[in-house]
């Protein structure tokens, strides 16, 4: 668990290395900071090519490598946002997702295997801390390099913190990967869609599958959009420099850590459906407080605000994780974690350049958090409509 914790952190550098740098990225290129919506949807694209094949690649190779050879093609994609021009900048996103794509199904398969029934909730959001405790150190860490030594620095530190975490995997790959099929076969990506697309089938069958998995699509679009603008909002919109809007950034994904633990605990008790529907109740009101922020608002508020996001927007991950796995049938967790990932990828493909859209159209970001806002309420809406998710 605590290596999956690791890769996870180390993975978000994927997602967040640029957004966050985005200020001091666009002032250099000359291209408009909001494109970060346009980042986000770049790196899912590629995941989206490279998750039909996480199922093949755990067969044949098991958790550990698939994770290890993930974060290594990450790092070497995140390095090439260090050229930047804007085709190098949109190749490094698309290719950081090919990379980033099979790491939570693999993830998810290791731990599937070895988490108690009644811990899984609590494991699983343990497990997923590691992405909100990865954005944390990215936000707080990349605009003070970058204020040291310029962008480019900041980039790369990602780019090797990557390649390390993956050297760190190597002495669990012994007991983890000893059930590999070093027979099984690859297959063409044309099969592996197919059978990714075969996988949808599972939210066709199992109709809480279906419900948990658009809510999470739509809590996804909150979770993201808040990620990938939170800080070039608080530089372009409230004049915040860039270091203090990152460190605001590092206390709101703070918030998503305590938040998985403590929502993790909860479910074990409680169950999946109040928590969830709760967590999106909480998101839609934190995304209503950004709409109202401007200059005048004290950075203490503000502060609070993102902290709201970053506990209910990105806490609900773990749960939402382990009750799939709960839920899934027999022998088909990865299956319905991959199905659940794809729908999810597809959406982040439309949300977060739907908030730079709209970033670029009324001129502020008013617009956009409102949209995150009624996201997450839908999210809840359709979660608590569903009737409960304690029965398949």
């Amino acid at each position: 668990m605590l290596a999956l914790l690791g890769t996870h952190l180390a993975g978000m550098g994927v997602f967040l290395a640029v957004p966050v740098l985005a200020p001091a990225i666009a002032a250099e290129v000359g291209i408009p900071a909001a494109l970060a919506g346009v980042h986000t949807a770049l790196v899912y694209g590629g995941a989206l090519v490279s998750g039909p094949l996480a199922g093949a690649f755990i067969r044949r190779y098991d958790g550990i490598r698939v994770l290890q050879a993930g974060l290594v093609f990450c790092g070497a994609a995140v390095a090439v946002a260090a050229l930047g021009h804007p085709v190098a900048l949109a190749l490094s996103a698309l290719l950081g997702g090919l990379g980033h794509g099979p790491v939570t199904p693999a993830g998810s398969h290791l731990l599937a295997q070895k988490a108690p029934p009644r811990r899984r909730a609590l494991i699983f959001s343990l497990k997923q801390c590691g992405v909100p405790a990865g954005a944390m150190l990215i936000a707080a860490a990349t605009p003070a390099i970058a204020a040291a030594w310029g962008w480019r620095a900041g980039v790369l530190a990602v780019a090797v913190f990557l390649a390390a975490s993956a050297l760190v995997l190597q002495p669990l790959r012994g007991a983890l990967d000893a059930e590999r099929d070093r027979t099984a076969r690859i297959g063409s990506l044309g099969a592996a869609w197919a059978a990714a697309l075969g996988s949808l089938r599972i939210l066709r069958d199992v109709p809480v599958l279906r419900r948990m998995t658009v809510m999470s699509a739509l809590y996804g679009i909150s979770q993201f959009c808040f990620s990938s603008f939170f800080v070039v909002f608080q530089v372009e919109a409230l004049g915040v420099p860039l270091t203090e809007a990152g460190l605001r950034l590092a206390f709101a994904q703070a918030a998503g850590v305590a938040g998985r633990v403590l929502w993790g605990l909860v479910a074990d008790r409680v169950g999946a459906t109040p928590v969830l529907a709760g967590l999106g109740l909480g998101a839609a009101a934190s995304g209503a407080a950004l709409l109202l922020a401007g200059p005048d608002w004290p950075g203490f508020a503000l502060t609070l605000a993102g902290m709201g996001m970053g506990a209910t927007a990105i806490g609900w991950n773990g749960v939402f994780l382990a009750e799939t796995a709960r839920l899934a049938p027999h022998g088909q967790v990865g299956a319905a974690t991959a199905a659940a990932g794809f729908v999810f990828g597809a959406c982040m493909l439309v949300g977060p350049p739907a908030f730079t859209a709209m970033v670029q159209a009324s001129g502020g970001y008013g617009l956009g958090f409102a949209f995150c806002a009624l996201s997450a309420l839908a999210g809840a809406a359709l979660i608590r409509g569903g009737g409960g998710v304690a029965k398949r």
